[in-house]
């Protein structure tokens, strides 16, 4: 394992400067304590080169993929590989010795899952929030109007297993209202879940807001108040083990920095 212990400062104090300095909205201050992991188009920053792995939850694989896509534009000689799962998912594979550079969680807890087994460089940093709504099919053949008619006798309601940060907000959900699904299928990931609904197979799931935005007439959305019980925080986080710590650290700086807050702002996300 390579750790940042045996870089130069610069390498060293990549996160926790630049994550913070662009989550303050000043990171020009402090390009000259940490230059690699500054996402401005800077001399220092486009000496940045070589290929990072991004794990992120399935929720922003259409923000992700165009931050990634701004970012290599920037920055030529890089290039951002994604893999995206459910949360749950991607901290599995990272703690049984999958490589890889960044972590983006959709949820704090399984961040913390990675934090506390000392995976993580420095501390995570929160970039976005995001809540629950109901995907229906275009038609809404059930007839669905709020999240009590997903435990109506005959409903075939899809959601995301409890253990996915998804899963976990419908819990928490249940919990406030008094009102338990059955659902048909537990997901590991809102894709799956927005799958089931798109393909006929569901008269709802419950996926994220910005998974109904990103579907577009594909699904039709339903809000419903009850989804303020559960605001999932999505934190970012340098992984210990990053072959590239520079261009990880820079990254993860580029998603909190005024230009990966607007990407995600347009696709639905809150402010963290």
């Amino acid at each position: 394992m390579i750790t940042l212990a045996h870089r130069s400062t610069p390498a060293r104090l990549a996160v926790g400067l630049a994550l913070g300095a662009a989550l303050l909205l000043s990171a020009s201050g402090c390009s000259s304590a940490a230059p690699a992991a500054t996402p401005s188009a800077s001399g220092s920053a486009d000496a940045l080169s070589g290929s990072i792995t991004v794990y992120a939850a399935a929720s922003l694989k259409t923000t992700f993929t165009e931050l990634a896509s701004a970012f290599e534009d920037e920055h030529p000689g890089t290039t951002v590989e994604l893999t995206f799962a459910g949360s749950s998912d991607l901290v599995t594979q990272l703690t049984n010795g999958a490589p890889g550079d960044v972590f983006a969680s959709a949820d704090e807890k399984n961040m913390a899952k990675l934090t506390d087994a000392g995976l993580t460089e420095g501390t995570p940093v929160d970039f976005a929030t995001n809540v629950l709504q109901i995907a229906v099919p275009p038609t809404n053949p059930a007839g669905i109007a709020s999240f009590a008619d997903l435990a109506k006798p005959g409903v075939k309601t899809v959601v995301c297993a409890p253990q996915v940060p998804c899963g976990a907000a419908t819990v928490a959900v249940e919990t406030a209202t008094g009102v338990t699904l059955a659902p048909v299928s537990e997901e590991s990931s809102v894709t799956d879940v927005l799958g089931k609904v798109t393909s006929g197979e569901a008269d709802a799931g419950l996926v994220y807001v910005t998974d109904v935005i990103a579907a577009g007439d594909a699904v039709t959305g339903i809000a419903f108040d009850e989804s303020s019980e559960a605001v999932n925080t999505y934190p970012i986080a340098q992984l210990a083990s990053s072959a590239n710590p520079d261009v990880a650290a820079a990254f993860a700086a580029y998603v909190v920095s005024d230009a990966g807050q607007r990407v995600l702002k347009a696709a639905g996300f809150g402010a963290a």
